[in-house]
């Protein structure tokens, strides 16, 4: 593990897989956010990390690139499958909730709504 100024690991392994110490934020977390082209200021700014921590965090992928890029690559796959099974499990209701009048007295936002999701071609 990647260990921090003051000797402690900066990177463990909990239940969630590999985190930065102290905080709930995995390095998967990371890799999405550079994946999407986010600079590491960015990340910093909007995860709650401290330099120390992102810097600890880059540094671990870098040096365990194969063996961190194969662990993201099963966790995609993994976010992927309990995506689909949740999508699977709530159709029939999201269909049914989809297919109800506004409620009274918001006809005129709704229909706003409807008319942004054509525009955006979100309505088949």
């Amino acid at each position: 593990m990647t260990l921090a100024s003051n000797g402690q690991a900066a990177i463990i392994r909990t239940e969630r897989g590999l985190s930065i110490a102290g905080t709930r934020i995995t390095i998967y977390d990371v890799i999405d956010h550079l994946k999407a082209g986010w600079t590491p200021k960015l990340i910093r700014n909007w995860l709650p990390l401290t330099e120390e921590q992102l810097d600890a965090a880059l540094s671990y992928i870098d040096a365990h690139r194969t063996d961190v890029e194969a662990e993201y690559q099963s966790v995609l796959k993994t976010r992927e499958e309990i995506r689909q099974y949740w999508e699977e499990r709530n159709r029939d209701r999201l269909a049914a909730i989809a297919k109800l009048p506004p409620k009274p007295g918001q006809e005129e936002i709704y229909a706003k709504l409807q008319a942004w999701k054509t525009k955006l071609g979100l309505v088949p």
